[in-house]
């Protein structure tokens, strides 16, 4: 028996999609995951502390990801943007409650990505101790670079990753000192939601946070991965 299309009664969304190195297939975004304070310097800078019992996650929507290096427009509602640079997990595979060796074999690749922060707003809900939503997860929040399959670089466990914003080094930090390796992550993060393919897994930020303004150009780096450039618009 053949299934009858749906019919809906708005347009149905697009389906959003990030370029993948070395070929022209693209891969589909189902959630996106991040986690906080996942750099000790980070969380210091910010007046906070680690708990590896109790890692921090939010969300962004699957649409609030820039890619093919377009313009990020300056979010309303704000006047302390942020930028966080941090390597991105992307997935192939899922599951619950999954072991990290599981974890880690979900991995499908990886890329260099953005957490765009309205700190302002940040600054307001922590003090009222409520929800992040307004800021980190509106639109354009989350620019990031094509995904390199695990099969072109591997899973790295070492590496600087850098941004540069106007020409000069901003945020810079071995991704061997993160608090949770990816895998770990994956395997925590597992236990709240149950993960799938097409997931984005942001994986924290090194220290060195700070404004970006109209006009300011970025370029995020990590060896062997492709390079995210933007502008700020």
């Amino acid at each position: 028996m053949t299934a009858v299309p749906h019919r809906y009664a708005v347009p149905a969304a697009p389906v959003t999609s990030i370029p993948i190195s070395g070929t022209d297939a693209r891969f589909p975004v189902h959630r996106i995951y991040c986690i906080g304070r996942n750099y000790e310097e980070h969380a210091r800078e910010m007046n906070a502390t680690v708990a590896l019992d109790a890692p921090v996650f939010f969300m962004k929507p699957s649409d609030a990801v820039v890619t093919d290096g377009a313009d990020v427009p300056f979010p309303s509602a704000t006047n302390d943007l942020h930028h966080e640079v941090e390597l991105v997990l992307a997935l192939h595979s899922g599951g619950r409650n999954l072991d990290t060796a599981v974890a880690r074999a979900a991995i499908y690749g990886y890329a260099v990505g953005l957490d765009l922060t309205r700190r302002d707003l940040q600054a307001k809900a922590k003090a009222k101790g409520t929800p992040w939503d307004t800021a980190k997860g509106f639109d354009a929040s989350a620019p990031i670079s094509a995904i390199t399959p695990v099969a072109m670089i591997g899973h790295p466990a070492a590496g600087e990753l850098r941004l540069q914003v106007n020409g000069q080094i901003r945020q810079h930090a071995n991704i061997a000192t993160m608090v949770m390796a990816p895998a770990d992550i994956l395997a925590s993060l597992s236990n709240f939601y149950e993960l799938r393919a097409g997931d984005l897994i942001f994986t924290g930020t090194p220290a060195g946070v700070a404004a970006l303004h109209r006009g300011d150009t970025f370029v995020a780096t990590f060896p062997g991965l492709a390079d995210l450039r933007g502008r700020i618009v």
